[in-house]
This record gives C-alpha cells, sequence and structure tokens, in this order.
C-alpha cells in the first residue's frame, strides 16, 4: 500500500471515535495489552508524561514538549485528533513521523491486528509507542483520548501524570455527573507515581485526592502553589492556566532528576508553535479583519473562548459555526453571542450535525445567521462580508477549524 492507500484503510476499514462517534468506542484495554505484547511492550522502553483532562490537553502538551527540547532532550509527542495530516499525532522534536513509517508499520502488522480487530485510536496508540521506541525518545509527552482509566494510552507508566481540568463532556462515556468524570480521568494515576492537578474545582478534589491517597502518590495542584506564570507564544486569556500547570510538571520533573533550567523554560514557551507545530489554539489567521479560530468545543471550552472574544475590539462579529452530532449543544448555543452574525455550516465528516439542525436550534436560542452547505462556502462567505474593523471567529468543532487553517 502507499500512503493514501494506507490512510484509506485506517480511516476507512477501523472505528474512529472522532469520526463516527460512539460505535468507536471500546470500554477496556484488552486490545492494547494484546498489541502491547505483539509489539514487545514499546511503552516500557521509554520516560513519559502522560496528561488526561477536558480542556488544556493538546495545549499542555505541547508546551511541555517545546520546553523539553529547549532543555536538550529528544522529545515524542502523541495528540489527538490532527487538524489537517494524520501524522500531526506523531512527532519527534516537532517532526511528524514519516509517511514510509505508517506504511511500514501498516504493512508488517495488518494482519496480526486484524486478528484482534484494533480500533483506530489502538492502531495509532500502537504506532507512537513503537515509533518512540526505534526512535530511542527521552521522553515521549502523551496525551490521553479520551477518559483515563480505560483510554489505549493508559498502559504508560510514567514520570508524572497530569490533569489539566475536568467539565461535562462525552458523558455517555465518562459519567453524567463532574465526579464520576474525574474518577474516570483518575485513572491514569499509578502508584508513587507524582501527580499535578491543573485546576482545583472544589466538587471534585477529594476524587483527586483520595486516589492519590490509596496508590501513594504525591500530589500537586499547580493553581494553589506559588509558581511563576511566563509569557507564551500561545495565545488567549485561558492558556494562564495551562501554564501554570506546565511550569508545575516542569518543576515535578526537575525534583526528579531532569536537567531542565529556567531558560530552557523561558525560551520554550515563547517558541511553542515553532519547536511542535500546534495549531488550532486561538490561532490568528488575518488582521485586517482580525480571523481567529480554535478548537474549544465543549461548554468549558466555549465559556474560556467567549471571555477572549470579549477583550476583542471590532465592530461587527461574524461567526463560522459548526458542530458535531453526538452532545447536546443547547447550553453551548445559550452562550453564545446574539449580537454576533452566524455562518451554519456543516464539517465534511459522518459525525457532523446536519447544518439545518444547527440552525434550527441556534434559532431557538435567539442567534441568526445563514446555512451553507460546506465550511468553505461559510468561511468565504464571512471573509466577504466582514470590513476592515470586523472580526471573524471559525469555530464550534475541531473539524470545522481543520478545514479552514
Amino acid at each position: 500500500m502507499n500512503y493514501p492507500e494506507t490512510l484509506d484503510y485506517l480511516f476507512g476499514q477501523l472505528p474512529m471515535y472522532q469520526r463516527i462517534g460512539n460505535a468507536a468506542y471500546k470500554a477496556n484495554l484488552d486490545n492494547t495489552y494484546r498489541l502491547s505484547e505483539i509489539l514487545n511492550h514499546p511503552e516500557k522502553q521509554f520516560k513519559s508524561v502522560h496528561i488526561a483532562g477536558t480542556n488544556g490537553k493538546g495545549s499542555t502538551s505541547h508546551m511541555l514538549a517545546s520546553v523539553l527540547q529547549e532543555a536538550g532532550y529528544k522529545v515524542g509527542l502523541y495528540t489527538s485528533p490532527h487538524l489537517k495530516d494524520f501524522r500531526e499525532r506523531i512527532k519527534i522534536n516537532g517532526a511528524m513521523i514519516s509517511e514510509n513509517e505508517v506504511i511500514d508499520f501498516v504493512k508488517e502488522y495488518k494482519n496480526e491486528f486484524e486478528k484482534i480487530q484494533l480500533s483506530f485510536f489502538e492502531w495509532t496508540v500502537g504506532l507512537a509507542f513503537h515509533y518512540f521506541a526505534n526512535q530511542k525518545v527521552d521522553i515521549a509527552i502523551v496525551e490521553t483520548g479520551l477518559g483515563g482509566r480505560l483510554d489505549s494510552t493508559n498502559i504508560v507508566t510514567p514520570e508524572v501524570a497530569v490533569i489539566t481540568n475536568i467539565s461535562m463532556d462525552h458523558t455517555q462515556f465518562l459519567g453524567d455527573t463532574l465526579t464520576k468524570i474525574a474518577a474516570e480521568k483518575a485513572g491514569i494515576i499509578k502508584s508513587t507515581i507524582p501527580v499535578v492537578i491543573g485546576e482545583t474545582q472544589p466538587e471534585i478534589k477529594p476524587v483527586f485526592i483520595e486516589k492519590a491517597k490509596q496508590l501513594n502518590a504525591p500530589i500537586q495542584f499547580a493553581d494553589e502553589s506559588s509558581i511563576q506564570v511566563y509569557e507564551s507564544d500561545l495565545k488567549g486569556v485561558y492558556q494562564q492556566k495551562n501554564k501554570r500547570t506546565v511550569v508545575a510538571t516542569i518543576q515535578t520533573l526537575q525534583q526528579l532528576g531532569w536537567d531542565i533550567t529556567e531558560n530552557h523554560i523561558i525560551n520554550g514557551l515563547q517558541n511553542v508553535v515553532n519547536n511542535t507545530g500546534l495549531m488550532g489554539r486561538w490561532q490568528v489567521l488575518n488582521k485586517q479583519p482580525l480571523m481567529v479560530c480554535d478548537t474549544g468545543h465543549n461548554e468549558a471550552g466555549i465559556k474560556l473562548i467567549l471571555a477572549q472574544l470579549a477583550e476583542q475590539d471590532y465592530e461587527k462579529l461574524h461567526f463560522v459555526l459548526g458542530v458535531v452530532n453526538d452532545k447536546d449543544i443547547t447550553n453551548i448555543l445559550q452562550l453564545l453571542p446574539k449580537h454576533a452574525i452566524y455562518y451554519f455550516c456543516q464539517a465534511n465528516i459522518p459525525r457532523a450535525l446536519e447544518v439545518y439542525i444547527l440552525a434550527e436550534k441556534a434559532t431557538t436560542v435567539g442567534l441568526s445567521g445563514t446555512t451553507f452547505p460546506s465550511v468553505e462556502a461559510a468561511y468565504q462567505a464571512a471573509q466577504k462580508n466582514a470590513t476592515a474593523q470586523d472580526m471573524i471567529f471559525i469555530g464550534g468543532s475541531t473539524f470545522v477549524v481543520a478545514e479552514v487553517v
């Protein structure tokens, strides 16, 4: 198979949660343990930092990778989902895995993996861990896909476990209360391994404290500690919490003997995009009119985006909006600004909510706008209608952002 054929195989023949939703979810790690055995346990051949949470996982992962790169380490980075290229999920020192590495891995293990019917995500975790082990990375930053306890990445024994925050998302899998979701995310806490919690939330703080106590794991709440907040090239007020989480994690790594100086932290946080290639986090696409996209898509993420929007100066706000079909979006729509002009659209994936349903739901909460047959059509219409003093925001779904950046 060539590279396009390999991707067609991965995307088309294997369940992929990001594209099709619930049907791809597996509620156990049996397959992950089996693929690990087939691959000779690659997760045991490199050090790691394991990151879970509802929002901020991606930014936190990329900032940590950037700091460690500045410190001179060979750093693997595993994140999801990707925006433009599948290979964004698996990087070493900011460079994506090669097409040939993906092709060769699928060719070599296709027959064995088909016997155990791996999901798309399990395939990808296996590829990442195999690649990091073969390339002998010094450390890998590993982001969970969904949840924690039953996430396929949860076979690593990290140097540090990190949980950014908890909010209501993926409730059909993780539970319908913050406490239940926190318990699932806390599943990445390992015996005696330090854990950093990014945000203190009184309702669920006891969940993490109790889990850490059971496992004799040192626990730190980043926002309760005296931590210097550094400047970063990742803009957005919401990055302040993520930066605190990163610095707390780096301090823990320093205590474990990792050679990381303050200059490494300063340079790492100021060069995240250049060092890691991160996209889609309050990413400015144009200055006049100001055009920004952001992948925040759940209620907590949208609130952070709205706080940032409130700090912007513009005459009119043009909002390109598309969402997925397996979430209750009523609360999100009710949060969105009534004064904006909306361009309703539908990403080119099976999981996207039909644009006419989106428009109908939006109308019921007082949002007005026009429907468009594609993200591109909505984006172009917003560009045509906006003046230099206006602002265009693109979001609501990772997949909408992916079609624009």
